[in-house]
C-alpha cells in the first residue's frame, strides 16, 4: 500500500518567500547606503556624484536578486522538467518510470505521487491486456483445433455410422463452445467499458428466478436434483436481460458441479434496503485458492472440466452485479458445496 507523501511548503509560499528575500536584500543594501551617507556626512559626499554609487548598489541588488531567483527557480522547475520527460516516456509505452516523491514543495510532491499511481495503473492494465490476449488465443485455439481434427477424421470413407455421428457431435459441441466464448468475450468487453446500466425497468425478480430454473430444467432434471425454492414476491428496478445472465450463470454452475441426487437451494427475500438472493448447492465445493480467483477472467479451478466452460461466466456475473450497485460473495468448502450470496439495491416493493 502506498503512503501519501508528507505535506510541505506550497509552491505559492516559495514564490512569496523568493520575492520577500529579494525585497529584503534590496532594502538591506539601501539601508546600508543610507547609513553610510549619514555616517560620513554630507561634507564627505558633496564632492562626489551620488548617482554612480546608487546605480552600483541597485545593480548589485539586481544581481543578488537574480542569482537567488535563478537558484530557487531551478530547484522548483527541475521536478517539472523531470515530470515532462517522464510523461514523454509513458507516451512511448514505457511504464517502468518512477518519479521521486520527496520534494519539499507539496504540489510537486503530490503531482509526482499521483503520476506514479497513474503509471502503476497503466502498467497493470497493460499486463491484464496482454494476459487477456494470451488467454483468448488459447481458448480459441482449443475448439478450433478440435473442429479441424474431427473434420479431418470425417474425410475417411471407412468410418462407421457411430464414428461419423460421434465426430459430428464433437464438431457441433466445439462450435457451440466457440460461439459461447465469442459471445461472452463481447459481453464482458462491452460491460467493462460501461459505467451505467441502460434499459432498466421494474419487474418481478422472483418470477425471473423461476424462469431461469425452467430454462435450465434440461440440465437439472436428468441429475434428479432436489430443488429447495423460497422466493418472496419482490419487484426490482434494473436491466432484466443482464440480470437473467446472472441467474443462468450462477444456477448453471450450481447444477454443473452438483452430483446426481444432490440439492440446490434458491432463496430471495428483502434485507433492509437490499434484496438478498442466495443460491446454494451440495456439490464438490471449492478450495480457498480456487475461491479466491473465481471472479478472474478465464480462471478455471478444475482443468479437467475446462471443456465445460471458458472461465468468463462468473467474471461476467461480477461485472453485472457491480454495475447494478450490488455485491456478490461466495462461501464454499471442498466436498460440502458452495453458496453465492447476491445483494441488489432497492427500492424493494413487496406485494
Amino acid at each position: 500500500m502506498r503512503i501519501s507523501p508528507p505535506k510541505n511548503r506550497g509552491l505559492w509560499w516559495h514564490f512569496v518567500s523568493l520575492v520577500f528575500v529579494i525585497v529584503v536584500s534590496f532594502l538591506l543594501v539601501m539601508a546600508i547606503l543610507a547609513y553610510l551617507y549619514i555616517r560620513l556626512g554630507n561634507d564627505a559626499m558633496q564632492h562626489r556624484n551620488p548617482f554612480p554609487p546608487v546605480l552600483t548598489i541597485i545593480l548589485f541588488s539586481l544581481v543578488i536578486g537574480t542569482t537567488i531567483t535563478v537558484t530557487v527557480g531551478r530547484k522548483i522547475l527541475a521536478p517539472i522538467a523531470d515530470l515532462i520527460k517522464a510523461a514523454k516516456e509513458v507516451s512511448k509505452g514505457n511504464f517502468e518510470i518512477h518519479l521521486d516523491e520527496s520534494h519539499r514543495v507539496d504540489e510537486i510532491s503530490d503531482a509526482a505521487h499521483h503520476f506514479n499511481i497513474m503509471v502503476q495503473e497503466l502498467r497493470s492494465i497493460e499486463t491484464l491486456r496482454n494476459d487477456f490476449v494470451v488467454n483468448v488465443s488459447h481458448e480459441f485455439k482449443t475448439p478450433i483445433a478440435a473442429i479441424e481434427g474431427y473434420a479431418t477424421l470425417l474425410q475417411d470413407d471407412s468410418l462407421s455410422k457411430e464414428e461419423h455421428d460421434e465426430y459430428t457431435g464433437m464438431i457441433i459441441d466445439s462450435a457451440r463452445q466457440l460461439s459461447a466464448l465469442s459471445g461472452n468475450i463481447l459481453k464482458i468487453s462491452k460491460l467493462e467499458n460501461q459505467e451505467l446500466l441502460t434499459e432498466q425497468t421494474e419487474y418481478r425478480l422472483d418470477e425471473q428466478l423461476r424462469q431461469a430454473l425452467l430454462l435450465l430444467e434440461s440440465a437439472w432434471e436428468p441429475k434428479q436434483l432436489n430443488l429447495n425454492i423460497e422466493l418472496d414476491e419482490l419487484h426490482y428496478y434494473g436491466n432484466e436481460e443482464l440480470m437473467m445472465q446472472v441467474w443462468l450463470n450462477v444456477l448453471g454452475n450450481a447444477i454443473k458441479f452438483t452430483p446426481e441426487g444432490g440439492e440446490i437451494s434458491v432463496s430471495l427475500r428483502p434485507d433492509g434496503p437490499w434484496i438478498s438472493a442466495v443460491i446454494a448447492d451440495t456439490g464438490i465445493g471449492m478450495t480457498p485458492k480456487v475461491r479466491k480467483h473465481i471472479f478472474e477472467k478465464f480462471y478455471q479451478g478444475d482443468p479437467a472440466r475446462s471443456a465445460e466452460g471458458n472461465g468468463l461466466g462468473l467474471p461476467l456475473v461480477a461485472r453485472i452485479i457491480s454495475l447494478s450497485g450490488g455485491t456478490i460473495e461466495v462461501s464454499s468448502e471442498p466436498g460440502v458445496g458452495s453458496a453465492f450470496t447476491i445483494k441488489l439495491p432497492g427500492p424493494v416493493s413487496a406485494k
